[in-house]
């Protein structure tokens, strides 16, 4: 924890009550001068802060901002979460994850960004990372699975961001395959796995996430592939990140768990029952053809089984599926 954390935990343990500088002094092991430079740039940050004279420093208000000491106060997961690194802005934090496996970051190890200077989502896309209103987020993964068992994960950060979202927002939040969060037809989450393994052995596997919480709608680009949403235009509240990024940590760690022991039967019951094209007719485009046929829903290793017209099923690993109209 920094400095300055320690000194926004020190007020947030006595709200309302003035700390001297003094004591804060004494208690982070820094001069008087060095606390009114931390308070300073809490200020800068955006916390409000009072001063008075004989009496100290109090904490009126407080940012929207994801700092590790708010999210790992009484998480309570198994694995998930158990190290949290927040920057104020990196290319990408799945880049940033990665970088942090070459260095022997554990797993469970999260990686948070305000924002992104070249987030992307798949095959990819640029995905807009607008500063202190969304959230950036990576998870990293070491899972004693086959390699061909990676891409079964990439639906558990799938249902945790549905599930998460529906629970704390009451919207009604849908998934899309392969990797994308729906609401009302509209883009509010997207998601981008990055596996590092060998023939046999899985090294690392990093959860990508991003959410948007907070956008409004003129921080939409123009021109997006497809009609975005937010959790503030859903909702038409702004939103604390804090609650949101600890129950999706908790449900990622969760079914991680279940994953690991009893495989991917309960996950993907999970996934299907989020997803709204099952026993649809629907058209795939592979981009060299297009593909129609009836949503069966997954296969066992993850990919979508489409019932074809002349009675074949056909596995589908990657494409963008649309309905038909009926």
């Amino acid at each position: 924890m920094t400095t300055r954390e320690q000194i926004v935990q020190l007020f947030r343990n006595r709200p309302g009550e003035y700390i001297s500088g003094q004591e804060l002094s004494r208690v982070l092991h820094i001069s008087r001068a060095a606390i009114w430079k931390q308070v300073e740039q809490l200020r800068e940050l955006g916390f409000e802060i009072e001063a008075r004279r004989a009496c100290g420093y109090r904490l009126l208000e407080s940012p929207d901002l994801l700092l590790p000491s708010d999210l790992v106060s009484d998480l309570a997961t198994l694995l998930v979460g158990h190290q949290i690194h927040c920057v104020e802005t990196t290319a990408s934090t799945n880049q940033l994850a990665q970088q942090m496996v070459v260095e022997g970051a554990p797993e469970g190890q999260v990686v948070l960004a305000e924002t992104q200077t070249a987030g992307r989502g798949r095959m990819g896309r640029r995905w807009e990372s607008p500063s202190g209103v969304n959230i950036y987020c990576s998870v990293l993964l070491k899972p004693q699975i086959p390699p061909h068992q990676a891409p079964q994960l990439t639906f558990l950060s799938a249902v945790a961001t549905a599930e998460v979202l529906t629970e704390l927002y009451d919207i009604n939040a849908r998934v899309k395959w392969p990797n994308d969060i729906l609401v009302g037809g509209r883009k509010i989450a997207g998601l981008l796995n990055e596996l590092s393994a060998e023939t046999e052995q899985i090294h690392s596997l990093v959860l990508g996430i991003g959410i948007n919480v907070n956008m409004t709608a003129d921080q939409f680009p123009a021109g997006l592939r497809y009609p975005a949403t937010s959790v503030r235009i859903e909702t038409g509240e702004l939103q604390s990140r804090v609650p949101l990024v600890r129950l999706l940590l908790q449900r990622i760690d969760f079914l991680y768990a279940e994953f690991l022991e009893q495989g991917f039967a309960p996950l993907r019951r999970r996934w299907e029952a989020l997803f709204d094209l099952l026993d649809r007719q629907v058209e795939v485009d592979l981009g060299p053809r297009i593909i129609s046929g009836v949503v069966g829903g997954l296969e066992p290793d993850g990919a979508l089984r489409l019932f074809m017209p002349d009675g074949r099923i056909e596995r589908v690993v990657a494409g963008d599926v649309r309905p038909i109209a009926s």
